[in-house]
């Protein structure tokens, strides 16, 4: 099975990271959503609410799974059978930054590679840390969110 590790912190998903997973599908036989804890970090929504969105995103595509995982990235690849790492660019400088840490995980790992899809233009401009700068100051984050994110932050309201 080629197996497609999607690693992020996802606070939350965008519509970004679900225009990458679902381009990604033809590729992979299973595409696994791995939300990253990272300690340097503080997140605005649990990992708990965000895997529960993943599941609710993807709930009609059997491909698509979501995980939580601690640690290096290259290890969960290797704890969950992953030969692959899907990352998404949106501009050159992302690639810059995304190669360096491919070549890093090359050198853990010479079995796994990483794969890049660039994002859709329409989705260029969204990023997690932008939407929850909205979300913190009540804006409307709906034109960068998908639905059943939009509809569990409202129903907390």
């Amino acid at each position: 099975m080629k197996i497609c590790l999607f690693p992020g912190t996802f606070d939350p998903i965008t519509l970004g990271h679900v225009d990458i997973v679902t381009r990604a599908l033809p590729l992979f036989d299973k595409v696994i959503i791995g939300v990253g804890l990272n300690s340097s970090k503080a997140p605005m929504f649990s990992a708990e609410q965000r895997l529960l969105w993943i599941k609710e995103i993807f709930k009609e595509e059997p491909k698509v799974e979501g995980a939580v995982y601690e640690g290096l990235t290259v290890k969960f690849c290797q704890e969950i059978g992953a030969n692959f790492i899907l990352r998404g660019i949106r501009y050159v400088s992302d690639f810059e930054y995304e190669k360096t840490i491919a070549d890093a995980n090359r050198t853990m790992d010479k079995n796994i590679e990483t794969i890049f899809l660039t994002g859709e233009p329409k989705y260029t401009s969204v990023a997690s840390t932008i939407v929850r700068d909205i979300i913190r100051n009540n804006g409307d984050a709906s034109p960068f969110i998908p639905a059943a994110v939009f509809n569990s932050l409202h129903q907390n309201r």
